[in-house]
């Protein structure tokens, strides 16, 4: 196993455990943990609200008696709580499922930009975690994003932070925090932590074209090691996180991190994996690269974040892309979603790609912006007001 700021390459991601009936089945989460543990992999991340995960982690690395060798990453759940009374509370309850006394790295979970952080400033949070790292129950504090590259980094500088997590793989290479993020985050000396870096499984599975393309090049990578190998192949993502259910998908991902060193693809590995997605975006619905030249929105519509989540559906299916745009456009301070759009025309006139953003934008919004969506909406606003 290789390891970066002495955390192994690959990390466990704890939400998808293998399942059997209406739970967790046990003993195969406890032989997955166990063979990791014993092939060098370090990190686990949970979360308060991944059903069952913390205890289901927290059982099985109390068992095996291996706390002392592993970090544990797990979230606040800031978005349920409205003052540091419930902090201590769900952190109380957080530490009695994973049967620790300590959490190695503690997250604020989904934050979406700096005005969400200094909402949980004004909350007393900064007071609180200091706390907790005064008294050894928090080793290092970081936060996951969801949201627009447009802030990724004024969010990085909005606090002294020890690590960060963003979602990043080869399709998202220019979108969220994206490669720009990255770059900042290991400048600023960040450990950067990546989720989704098979989008949900959907780069596990290529299109028939792409997928051949890959396997002209290397006959012996499945389109998953593409993934991790061009994760790994850049020396600023510190851990890769991957939900592995199965001892086949845990012995590949193993193999793969113990043996991919940072620079290690070839100018005729990027070159293919290039080709292939091209292949991949063939079926876009918009053709933005994501360059932000039609921001900013005067009305506030997050243009680049909504033709991605709109994108996205083709790829990641409907409700992953419906979760991701409600997440990123409604759960904001200032929203973002394409409602908003007053179809001024001023973004039309600094996109490259040529694109009829107004008319794009009354795609987007017929997509997502249904009943399900305002009701969400109308309950976060209550809720961030709490």
């Amino acid at each position: 196993m290789l390891y970066r700021h002495e955390q192994s390459v690959l990390g466990f991601g704890c939400m998808r455990f293998p399942r059997k009936g209406n739970g967790f089945d046990m003993d195969e989460v406890e032989k997955e943990i166990r063979f990791a543990h014993e092939n060098g992999v370090n990190y686990f991340d949970t979360a308060y609200i991944y059903p069952g995960s913390e205890a289901a982690l927290g059982q099985v690395v109390d068992k095996l008696q291996i706390r002392k060798d592993i970090k544990i990453a797990t979230k606040l759940p800031h978005y349920m709580m409205k003052d540091t009374a419930e902090m201590e509370k769900r952190f109380r309850e957080q530490l009695t499922r994973l049967k620790t006394d300590y959490v190695d790295n503690y997250l604020m979970h989904m934050l979406p930009d700096p005005d969400i952080w200094k909402v949980l400033l004004d909350r007393g949070v900064l007071n609180w975690v200091a706390d907790k790292k005064a008294s050894g129950q928090i080793r290092n504090v970081g936060f996951s994003y969801h949201g627009s590259s447009g802030v990724f980094q004024d969010l990085l500088h909005a606090h002294d932070w020890d690590f960060c997590q963003i979602q990043y793989n080869y399709m998202d290479e220019n979108a969220q925090a994206g490669r720009s993020g990255l770059k900042e985050a290991a400048s600023m000396g960040i450990p950067v932590i990546i989720m989704e870096p098979l989008r949900g499984g959907k780069l596990a599975k290529l299109p028939p074209d792409a997928s051949a393309l890959l396997k002209k090049a290397h006959p012996d990578w499945s389109d998953a090691e593409w993934s991790f190998r061009w994760l790994y192949d850049q020396p600023e993502v510190t851990t890769v996180l991957s939900g592995m259910n199965s001892m086949e998908m845990l012995e590949e991902n193993i193999r793969i991190a113990a043996q991919t060193e940072a620079h290690s693809l070839t100018e005729a590995d990027h070159k293919a994996l290039s080709e292939a997605k091209d292949i991949i975006q063939k079926s876009i619905l918009v053709p933005c690269t994501g360059c932000s030249y039609c921001m900013p929105c005067p009305a506030g519509v997050d243009i680049p974040g909504c033709f991605r989540f709109y994108n996205s559906t083709k790829i990641d299916g409907y409700a992953n892309a419906f979760r991701e745009y409600f997440m990123c456009t409604a759960m904001k301070t200032k929203p973002a979603y394409a409602s908003l759009c007053r179809q001024c025309g001023k973004c039309e006139t600094h996109c490259p790609q040529h694109i009829q953003i107004r008319q794009e934008l009354k795609r987007v919004k017929r997509k997502f912006d249904n009943p399900i969506f305002h009701i969400g909406r109308f309950f976060a606003n209550r809720l961030g007001k709490k």
